[in-house]
Order: C-alpha cells, then sequence, then structure tokens
C-alpha cells in the first residue's frame, strides 16, 4: 500500500490532511433557516486573511435537503448596499422618487457560493475567494460544508459525495431566495476536494450557470486508486475495504469514531514535497484554523468509506453550462482537473493550468497566483 496516501487512517492519513446585520436585513437575506435549531456561530472576525473595506460581510445559515444546517459568510459589494440605502432613503421621500428608484433596484447582483478545500473550513481559502469575489461585484457566500467548522451534522468530520454535493445545491437554494440576487445568475466555486463536489453539482444542478473548480481533487479516483492509480487492483481495494470494515466494528464497539490524524507535525524528513506543501499552509499561522481538520486532528478514520464506490464524475459530460477548471502546472494534483476536463464536452469547456504553481499555492495569495481577473470575466461572461 502506497505510505503517503491521505484520506483515511487506513490509507495513512495522518500525513494530510443570533447577530445579524441591519444592512442585510434591508437587503432581503434571510439570516437563518426557518424552523432549523441555531447553530453556535462566531461573530468576530477570525479568518486567516485581511478583512476587506470593500465589502460588507455577515454570518448566515440555511438548510440542505437532510435538514442539516449550514453556516457561511455572506460577502456583499459594500458599493450596492450604499446604493441600496440611497434609494431607500429616496423612496422615503415621496412616491415619484419611489416609483423611479423601484426600476433603479432592479438590478440584482450575480451571486456565487464558495467552498473547500476538503478537511478545511470558510476561514480559510474558500473565505478568502469569497471576499475577492465580492470586491468584483458578486454576492457571494463561503459555507462550511455538513459536518464540518460551524455547520451542522452529526457525527462531526464524515464526507459524503451525496450530501456535500447537495450542500452546493443548499447554497443554490438559499441564494436564489435572497431579494438581492438574481436567481438566474448563480454560480459556484469549489477549492481542492470541492472542487470535485462542484463538478457533480454542476452536472445535477442546471440552475448552477457557472462553476470553477480550483485546485481540484476528485475524492473518489483517490480513493479508490491511490495516487497516480498505485492501488488501483482489485486486491488492493479489497484490503482498503476490509481495513474500514473492521475499523467500523472498532467505532462502534467504542461508541466513538477514531480520527486519522490531520496534516502531520513535526514533518518527517521523507515527508513528500506536497505533505510539506500543505504543513505550510494548514499547520503555520499562514492558514491555519482551530475549526479546520486538516489543521489539528483530521477526519474520521471511516469518514471517506463512501467515495470508494460512488464516483463523483460519472455525468460530467453532460453539464451545459460553463465550466473553468484551474490547476496549478506543478501540482501533484493536476491530474484530477486533466481528467475531469476530458470527460467535459462542448467549447464552454476550459482548463486552465498556472505556470509553477503548486496545489497549496491556490489556496491563497503567498504566491499571487490565483486568477481572480480570469474568474472575474468568467463569471461576468456566464452570469449574464
Amino acid at each position: 500500500m502506497n505510505r503517503w496516501p491521505i484520506f483515511a487512517k487506513t490509507l495513512n492519513m495522518r500525513y494530510f490532511i443570533p447577530i445579524a446585520i441591519a444592512s442585510l436585513m434591508l437587503l432581503g437575506c434571510n439570516k437563518q433557516s426557518k424552523d432549523m435549531s441555531t447553530l453556535s456561530l462566531t461573530q468576530e472576525w477570525d479568518k486567516t486573511f485581511p478583512k476587506s473595506e470593500l465589502v460588507d460581510h455577515s454570518k448566515v445559515t440555511f438548510h440542505n435537503r437532510y435538514g442539516i444546517e449550514l453556516a457561511a459568510d455572506m460577502y456583499v459589494p459594500r458599493s450596492f448596499a450604499a446604493a441600496q440605502d440611497d434609494n431607500k432613503a429616496a423612496q422615503d421621500d415621496n412616491k415619484a422618487a419611489q416609483d423611479d428608484n423601484k426600476a433603479a433596484q432592479g438590478d440584482k447582483l450575480p451571486a456565487i457560493a464558495v467552498s473547500g478545500p476538503f478537511g478545511a473550513v470558510k476561514e480559510q481559502s474558500s473565505g478568502l475567494y469569497a471576499q475577492h469575489m465580492a470586491e468584483r461585484g458578486f454576492v457571494t457566500i463561503a459555507f462550511d460544508p455538513s459536518f464540518t467548522g460551524e455547520s451542522g451534522g452529526e457525527p462531526r468530520r464524515m464526507a459524503s459525495p451525496d450530501i456535500n454535493t447537495e450542500d452546493f445545491l443548499a447554497a443554490v437554494d438559499f441564494l436564489s431566495t435572497c431579494e438581492i440576487v438574481d436567481p438566474e445568475r448563480i454560480g459556484i466555486i469549489g477549492i481542492c476536494g470541492f472542487g470535485g463536489m462542484a463538478v457533480n453539482a454542476a452536472a445535477l444542478d442546471p440552475r448552477i450557470k457557472a462553476t470553477v473548480a480550483s485546485t481540484m481533487y476528485d475524492m473518489s479516483k483517490v480513493n479508490v486508486e491511490g495516487y497516480f492509480a498505485s492501488e488501483d487492483t482489485p486486491a488492493q481495494r479489497m484490503e482498503k475495504r476490509k481495513a474500514l470494515a473492521a475499523q467500523r466494528t472498532k467505532d462502534y464497539a467504542s461508541g466513538t469514531y477514531e480520527r486519522a490524524g490531520g496534516v502531520i507535525d513535526p514533518l518527517p524528513e521523507d515527508a513528500p514535497w506536497f505533505v510539506k506543501d500543505y504543513h505550510a499552509y494548514y499547520k503555520t499561522p499562514r492558514g491555519y484554523h482551530e475549526r479546520s481538520g486538516n489543521s489539528n486532528d483530521g477526519w474520521n478514520v471511516i469518514g471517506c468509506q463512501s467515495f470508494m464506490n460512488q464516483p463523483l464524475l460519472a455525468w460530467a459530460g453532460e453539464i451545459e453550462n460553463p465550466v473553468l477548471l484551474i490547476h496549478g502546472e506543478k501540482a501533484h494534483s493536476r491530474y484530477f482537473s486533466e481528467y475531469a476536463f476530458g470527460l467535459m464536452t462542448g467549447s464552454n469547456k476550459e482548463l486552465m493550468i498556472i505556470p509553477g504553481a503548486s496545489h497549496v499555492d491556490l489556496y491563497d495569495d503567498v504566491a499571487g497566483v490565483i486568477p481572480y481577473d480570469k474568474m472575474e470575466a468568467f463569471f461576468k461572461e456566464n452570469l449574464k
């Protein structure tokens, strides 16, 4: 068995990884899901990136079709909020002004839902992407997936190709019913393992008009085959199945779920370079967060079991709306995006390779390589 696989301890995972803002209430976005339990949400700014003065930020919640309540950070362009406030003041003056400004208010904004990386939280990469895209004129939400971060779902630190794809669809539900959002102009961004979930969501839900998958992992492919098909035989897969089955019995008997461990710390001398790359992000002030599994104790050992026989990208070839895949030239994971791109059809699919960039370089701005201009152009072209 490959010594360095990432996503379950049986695969040696130890190496991987009700306060409302008044302005948003006026803008017409429900702050919490109806008839759902109230999550405990951190109100202070606790992101791994600086707060932008160009956007308004608030916490929101919404629920998926399984009844799991999800927590998200919402970012709205401050210029739009100011314009709405001005229009409201004018409406209060007289009826004629109200009619004029009602037309002006008809311009709802396009929106983008963001999640990932796999094992991360919204205070890390997804929040950074969401804030940047809000600066560029989009309403955005960065959400914690089910069982993760501030979102609901028990037991914690589980993953599901179905439920985590559903999380994206639930985000679209929320945005589609937000009064400041044009429901015909909604896109999504998935980062790392949630890039695969985003592609799966795009294949399932035509409300998603444009999709970006950045530094994508296909979680099904890596669990089934190992890295670079290094465990891609029936015998090797059976060993994984047996190990996971034995772990289930152990967990059930103990009444707890054993954790697989996050990114290893300290690093062993012979750690692969990409494991060192993860360490440089998740285990340092650059990207560490107390709620991130990758920064701390990782997934449950059996957390990714269902990916073994539930392929995420089975219907990628039937996605009709535009998809942009972004990957680093030097990323160990580059082949996941190349594989996904090979499955897709139509002239509105694009694979963008960032010269010299590694997998983790696309997590944040340290390397200065995240192509925000390209993403802005892509979404403005396809969410219009």
